[in-house]
């Protein structure tokens, strides 16, 4: 059995989602700066991704004998450059992401700092 602070509780929670939620000045700033990172993280993500399967590409021919079946007979030069350039992606993965993200701050800035102003009622 759930005691009276427990049942109040859950009722509440099942209820706040069925209550319609008012669109505030805090809302708008949540969704511009949501607005401001995504696509900084969205290269992040996805060129971090492929710059590690670029490297591993270029370990499996160094480490591995999968050069022969892919009809490579020295697979290790190739490997080792195919490698160095996921690593080189990897290494400037985060510059690029810092300019992206720098770069749409500036763009949003004036925007970000007037809503907030509201907010704080500066």
């Amino acid at each position: 059995m759930m005691n009276q602070k427990d049942q109040d509780s859950l009722v509440q929670k099942i209820r706040t989602q069925y209550t319609d939620k008012g669109h505030s000045p805090l809302d708008g700033l949540k969704k511009l700066d949501a607005k401001v990172k995504r696509p900084a993280h969205l290269f992040a993500y996805i060129f971090g991704s492929v710059s590690a399967i670029v490297m591993g590409c270029g370990m499996s021919l160094v480490m591995t004998d999968i050069g022969d079946t892919l009809g490579i007979a020295e697979a290790m030069a190739p490997g080792v450059v195919i490698g160095v350039a996921g690593m080189l992606m990897a290494i400037i993965n985060y510059p690029i992401y810092k300019g992206i993200l720098n770069s749409r701050k500036k763009k949003y800035a004036q925007q970000i700092m007037r809503l907030s102003d509201e907010i704080l009622q500066v």
